[in-house]
């Protein structure tokens, strides 16, 4: 059976809620309603994106604990008529993507602008015409998570009066952290964010 984007899947049932501006306990249930599913796909030997040999041992996935120091909102500009480009991965597959705009936050006391993208395929398909890819890696890399760089994704619906919220509670890493049968696009350069993101999902060593 092909994988599905169980990430996706998992956060599209609870994003309705998460990004109206949730505060407090209700607010941490859901993140941590978002993590018990995924955990429960990750242990389905149907659909889990882990090898054969590595689900029953699985018994869940580390993170950070949950906090609103980065949960932020970043102003938002379109990058209009950028062409698309061929986006390097851990394989020789090329996926183009384009800049769809800038996202502009503080973290950290630092002030950042790095680029969100549109992937060319995804856009054409149901359920994902909104779809926006934000690829990136952080201080924390080879440090408590991948190495590689981690992914946070949201819909260009999200984006009201040109901010949008991010929430990199919901930080997730790229299937290829578990499983090297598959391709992951790589983070551009442009898209490091030179402080520490300690959230979301966190990466021990198979």
């Amino acid at each position: 059976m092909e994988k599905v984007n169980y990430l996706t899947i998992c956060w599209m049932s609870v994003l309705s809620l998460l990004t109206s501006s949730l505060l407090g306990q209700e607010w941490i249930e859901e993140i941590r309603h978002y993590r018990d599913s995924v955990d429960q796909v990750y242990a389905d030997p149907e659909f889990s994106i882990l090898k054969e040999e590595d689900v029953a041992s699985f018994h869940g996935l580390p993170y950070y604990d949950i906090t609103e120091d980065y949960r932020i909102k970043a102003s938002f500009q379109a990058v209009e008529d950028s062409d698309y480009f061929k986006m390097k991965t851990t394989t020789e597959r090329l996926p183009e993507y384009r800049v769809f705009g800038t996202l502009t936050f503080t973290l950290n006391e630092e002030e950042f602008t790095i680029p969100v993208y549109q992937n060319k395929d995804l856009v054409k398909r149901e359920g994902y015409e909104h779809y926006l890819f934000l690829p990136f890696t952080d201080e924390t890399n080879y440090e408590g998570t991948y190495p590689g760089g981690r992914y946070l994704d949201f819909q260009s619906t999200d984006i009201v009066e040109g901010e949008v919220l991010l929430d990199f509670n919901r930080c997730y890493n790229p299937y290829c952290a578990y499983n090297d049968g598959y391709s992951c696009p790589i983070p551009p350069t442009e898209n490091h964010i030179s402080t520490k993101i300690e959230a979301g999902v966190k990466y021990e060593k198979h």
